[in-house]
């Protein structure tokens, strides 16, 4: 039997959306420029979320300092997010940096080298075999 769309899934994805519309709306920390609400895992029991967020910037620290500002200003995410939602629990929100978005890129950044790698190695064989036959010929 096929598993039923679960409550918490759906929760998640609510906060997902709620959150994001929050951090564009209302929070106004400049620390905060073009952050990104990539995931929400909620625990069964809807007591904790973890919101998970990335960030136009590469550099650790910005990324630091962005969590740590999450962190701090999540209780009054929580309020906001409750007059949204009108649930009857609201989960302690906790931020955590995603780091597949960035390895994705870099993974696809190495795709990328390796592919222009290859192509090249191909150029210089067909050069070198197309400068054989003419010595032959």
């Amino acid at each position: 039997m096929a598993r039923e769309y679960a409550r918490t899934d759906r929760v998640g994805q609510q906060i997902q959306k709620e959150i994001a519309l929050i951090l564009m709306r209302e929070v106004k920390d400049p620390r905060l420029s073009m952050t990104t609400v990539s995931d929400v895992e909620v625990t069964r029991d809807l007591a904790y979320a973890k919101v998970f967020v990335t960030f136009l910037t590469n550099d650790d620290n910005e990324i630091k300092e962005s969590i740590t500002v999450l962190n701090e200003a999540a209780g009054f995410i929580r309020s906001l997010l409750a007059k949204q939602l009108r649930a009857r629990i609201m989960p302690q929100l906790r931020f955590v940096y995603d780091k597949s978005m960035a390895e994705g890129v870099r993974m696809a950044a190495l795709v990328d080298q390796a592919v222009a790698s290859d192509k090249h190695l191909e150029d210089e064989g067909n050069l070198s075999n197309e400068v054989n036959n003419e010595e032959n010929e």
